[in-house]
């Protein structure tokens, strides 16, 4: 039989068990991962082939795959392929389940073969398998274990294991339709979108030095001044972002009565940004980062945030609501200083939900708290913020954002991963168990990482506008990972242009086209 005939959708499998179970024949059933079919696999499946007349092997989809972040290396249909190329092996199901049971139950097999380590392993998963096969008389045997190699370990010591993100990010595109025409016009609707960008306003101040040597006093490092520049951050990069982008941004935030704020607000409306601030701070939030070449050495922050009040609540409330008026999206941005609080959300999302078509979060800082943002479309912070948030440190990643998502009642999450990359969730509607929540993995377009500073909030921007243009959750998240490509390769929080996204997609299309 063609190995691509022994590849089967679970309708045409389970007809193919009832009819082999009218024949007499016995079904010997093997499932896992097989990342890399190595030796140990080829002995495993021999030794299981040789126990029935029929070998159905089951391999779990790559959103099912919790050995890592960049796991698997091959994507599903590839790893299925693989093993149904074995003359040893009759039939292929690649299973969406995060285990076996629910097909165990299904397939009923007459034999369940795992490995030699499966022996003594009272992890609740494989016990839950094997109550099933035994509940239907099936037995459950333990391969010999003769020839040992580890799929996980051979991938870990590859040492280029970057050049598998290339195949990745192509059927990620072939999956959902992120055809390079069909993302030109994604950018193309970004023009004239209205956005309302909420949040705090920082002023990221970098102090470029030389290093001297050691100081004579103490043994602490000295430096040389040799230049400082400006850049606005928080909630103001997020908006020049959008605005450079093609939108129309408008920033609702909280400023003080100092030069810092005078000249943030300046710069703002000379790129035509709409600026509604409250004067609640006593003097602008600055990040102070001294740098030597690349190299971040250290940072000193100044000033504090603003007190909750319920004037400016109300306040802020009016300007955002009136602001939103007509708007596609609004975006909330918070540093944890003061401009977000739970009063000002229980003022305004409950009528922006009834009349924005995209409303979308973030967080940065110990001070800001994710949870607060309720029933909106687009959750995108870093997984050490849902870890810290949720307080879970040992849970896969995708139980983790089923959390998140349950207690916020959000629709969909981007998590970043840093260099690693994305991962994108959503959950069906009417689905309430954490095994059915969709995720899908994007590497991360560069590979060179000149400062990390704002790429989280070049994403936002970029991954918000494209929802709020008619893209899907995966369009936004490609977009939103050029937009952070873009970024990393640049020293400090530079605002984002259609020139510059136009350019990378034109750079990704012709490598595309090289492969």
């Amino acid at each position: 039989m063609p190995p691509s005939k022994k590849i089967c959708p679970l309708d045409r499998l389970l007809s193919l068990r009832q009819q082999a179970r009218q024949d007499g024949k016995t079904v010997v059933h093997c499932h896992g991962c097989f990342d890399i079919v190595h030796p140990g696999h080829i002995m495993h499946l021999q030794f299981a082939r040789s126990l029935g007349d029929i070998l159905v092997v089951s391999v779990s989809a790559d959103s099912q795959v919790n050995k890592g972040i960049d796991r698997p290396l091959i994507p599903d249909d590839l790893r299925a392929a693989s093993l149904a190329a074995l003359e040893c092996v009759d039939w292929v199901f690649v299973n969406p389940e995060a285990t076996a049971v629910e097909l165990l139950e299904q397939l009923q097999p007459d034999v369940y073969v795992k490995g030699k380590e499966y022996e003594k392993n009272f992890d609740a998963r494989f016990q839950a398998e094997r109550d099933v096969v035994e509940q239907f008389g099936g037995r459950v045997v333990y391969s010999s274990g003769e020839v040992v190699y580890s799929s996980t370990a051979l991938i870990g010591s590859l040492a280029q294991k970057e050049a598998f993100n290339d195949e990745k990010v192509l059927r990620f595109c072939e999956r959902y339709e992120l055809h390079p025409a069909n993302l030109r016009r994604l950018l193309n609707k970004f023009g004239g979108q209205k956005v309302v960008v909420v949040g705090d306003y920082v002023l990221d101040r970098y102090h470029f030095c030389d290093a001297t040597g050691v100081a004579r006093e103490g043994p602490m490092m000295a430096l040389r001044h040799l230049e400082r520049k400006d850049f606005d951050g928080g909630a103001a990069v997020i908006a020049q972002h959008l605005q450079g982008l093609g939108a129309e941004a408008t920033l609702v935030t909280a400023l003080a009565d100092d030069e810092a704020s005078r000249q943030c607000e300046l710069r703002l409306r000379g790129r035509g940004i709409g600026v509604n601030a409250i004067p609640a701070l006593r003097q602008a939030i600055v990040k102070n980062r001294y740098m030597v070449d690349q190299t971040k050495l250290f940072k000193v922050d100044e000033g504090m945030g603003a007190a909750a009040d319920s004037r400016n609540e109300l306040a802020l409330s009016e300007m955002i609501l009136s602001a939103a008026h007509g708007a596609a999206a609004v975006i909330f941005a918070d540093f944890g200083y003061g401009v977000i609080s739970g009063g000002l959300l229980d003022k305004v999302m409950k009528p922006l939900r009834q009349t924005v078509p995209v409303i979308a979060a973030d967080v940065s800082g110990r001070q800001s708290n994710l949870l607060r943002f309720k029933d909106v479309d687009l959750l995108c912070p870093t997984e050490r913020e849902v870890r810290e948030t949720l307080h879970d440190f040992s849970n896969g990643l995708g139980f983790v954002v089923w959390n998140l998502l349950q207690t916020t009642s959000a629709r969909q999450a981007i998590i970043t991963l840093g260099k690693q990359g994305l991962v994108t969730f959503d959950r069906p509607a009417g689905q309430a168990v954490a095994a059915r929540l969709r995720s899908e993995y994007l590497p991360a377009f560069s590979t060179v990482c000149v400062d990390p500073l704002g790429c989280g909030d070049a994403l936002l921007a970029a991954a918000t506008l494209t929802l709020a243009a008619g893209g899907s959750l995966q369009a936004a998240a490609y977009i939103g990972s050029m937009a952070a490509a873009i970024e990393v390769r640049q020293i400090g929080n530079e605002p984002l242009t259609a020139g510059d996204l136009g350019a990378s997609l034109f750079d990704r299309e012709g490598a595309a086209e090289a492969a």
